[in-house]
């Protein structure tokens, strides 16, 4: 049997010690974007100097391959580490039911992403319960597909897997026309499009584990910035890409093994420095950014056939494409057709100011279940957050504490793409449609809207019928007494 460090160290190779007789050349001249921790530099790898070139690799983490502490996974728990696995599986065993997996491979993810902290994990991992209900991730990739414009200009894909069996992810940022998806889907449509992606990732990886017969926890994302510029650092899209991020950090805790930067320009550490806010500290660990001679440095972590030919390897799609363009999406500039403000000229009914720091409620009675509530709105300037509530005190305003949250406050770019929803209201009541302006101290927003009560389908009748019998009942006892 494989001690504790042999195993770890098949996972995650050593990195060869350059002074030690007979030893091999570095699998990756690699450098680390952000600065390394303490704990790394305490291993003897000290900063790095501008454009200065590493000969040495880390592992997962960032850090030398020295396992001098426990990795917190499964076959590497110390006592107090097992001792918090079996008490957070006590603790969500109400949710187990609904996570896509339960087993400690699982688990552990949630208690490493909060270093072993119960009461931290807990929450995380209850909030990522509520996320899979509010996007539908059991049934994402089947029930339901991006927009159009998204599907054809998305850029990035899923191509094969390194060599130690992880998925690949690909992401082209230069020919992706950031400013033109933003102009023809909403964010949240963006963002459902990347959780999406993620449950692909993940069920990929359970592919894999099958394949291999070893467990497959994470992914490797390699990044082309080749063409990153100006307009890919347009704010609504680093604002809506720090979204995508959060969701993933959030939702997908450990799920990233490296993240490779090829092609890095001048603008990278501009680009850089307004991404790393979103980024946590083990995130920013697991990035390297590979110089000239990335090609030959991805061979190191990717055996040729599965690396396309456009990367340095020798795969292409079966009509030989060096690019694997049925697996990877390799963006454009999206046509002004898609554009949702050119094609979209709504006559909205009403409209209101929400004030600096405030917000404003529209209420509405819904008289009988299955009546849909749909609202179409588009803001002046700037964004505007925009959630739906169900009061709990009929006839006096309610703060939105003390109401019912039924539809998630978010922040909309309404500004760029009008928002169009609806809500079918499973129980009679007031809603109260909240305009969100609370997190802005310096600029009131104009909304122009429209609101509709839409009635239930013929099925629903007799409850109207119903409803209205017993309506005249209670007039009728009213005006008796």
């Amino acid at each position: 049997m494989l001690s504790r460090c042999e195993s770890l160290s098949r996972r995650f190779p050593r990195a060869p010690n350059p002074h030690a007789h007979g030893a091999h050349s570095s699998p990756a001249p690699a450098t680390e974007a952000p600065p390394l921790t303490p704990q790394a530099q305490a291993h003897g790898f000290g900063p790095l100097a501008e454009g200065e070139r590493l000969s040495r690799i880390t592992d997962s983490h960032g850090y030398p391959s020295v396992f001098d502490a426990m990795s917190g996974r499964v076959g590497d728990l110390s006592p107090k580490q097992a001792e918090a696995l079996a008490k957070f599986r006590e603790n969500i065993k109400d949710v187990l039911p609904r996570l896509p997996d339960q087993d400690d491979y699982y688990l552990l993810r949630w208690l490493r992403a909060r270093t072993f902290n119960l009461q931290k994990a807990e929450a995380m991992l209850r909030k990522h319960v509520e996320f899979r209900k509010h996007v539908d991730a059991d049934n994402i990739i089947t029930n339901w597909n991006p927009p159009e414009v998204v599907q054809l200009y998305l850029s990035g894909g899923l191509c094969c897997h390194d060599s130690e069996g992880s998925p690949i992810w690909y992401d082209v940022v230069g020919p992706l026309d950031a400013k033109g998806l933003l102009l023809s889907a909403s964010k949240q449509d963006l963002i459902k499009t990347k959780a999406r992606d993620c449950e692909i990732m993940r069920q990929d990886c359970k592919r894999l584990s099958e394949k291999f017969g070893k467990p497959i926890e994470d992914v490797v994302m390699i990044y082309d910035l080749e063409g990153l510029g100006l307009k890919h650092l347009w704010k609504p899209a680093i604002e809506t890409y720090g979204e995508v991020i959060t969701m993933f950090e959030d939702n997908y805790p450990e799920s990233l093994k490296r993240l490779f930067i090829i092609k890095a320009p001048k603008l990278f550490p501009v680009a850089y420095n307004l991404i790393k806010p979103f980024l946590s500290d083990d995130t920013r660990k697991k990035i390297i950014v590979l110089g000239d001679n990335w090609k030959e440095a991805l061979v190191k972590y990717i055996t040729p056939e599965n690396l396309p030919v456009y990367y340095g390897g020798s795969r292409t799609d079966p009509d030989g494409d060096p690019k694997c363009k049925s697996k990877i999406n390799y963006g454009g500039d999206i046509p002004k057709k898609y554009y949702v403000r050119d094609q979209v000229n709504l006559k909205y009914e009403h409209s209101l100011t929400v004030n600096r720091g405030s917000s404003e409620q529209l209420e509405y009675e819904i008289l009988f279940p299955g009546c849909v509530l749909r609202w179409q709105f588009m803001s002046d300037s700037a964004d505007i957050g925009f959630g739906v509530f169900k009061k709990t005190k009929a006839g006096e305003r309610q703060k939105a504490g003390d109401m019912i949250e039924v539809v998630t406050t978010d922040r909309y770019n309404a500004h760029l793409v009008p928002e169009d929803g609806s809500l079918t209201c499973t129980n009679p009541g007031f809603y109260v449609l909240r305009f969100d302006n609370t997190y802005s101290y310096l600029h009131s927003k104009k909304i122009s809207y429209t609101v509709e009560v839409l009635l239930p389908d013929r099925s629903s009748e007799d409850s109207i019928r119903n409803l209205g019998n017993q309506m005249e009942r209670a007039l009728s006892i009213t005006e008796q007494s």
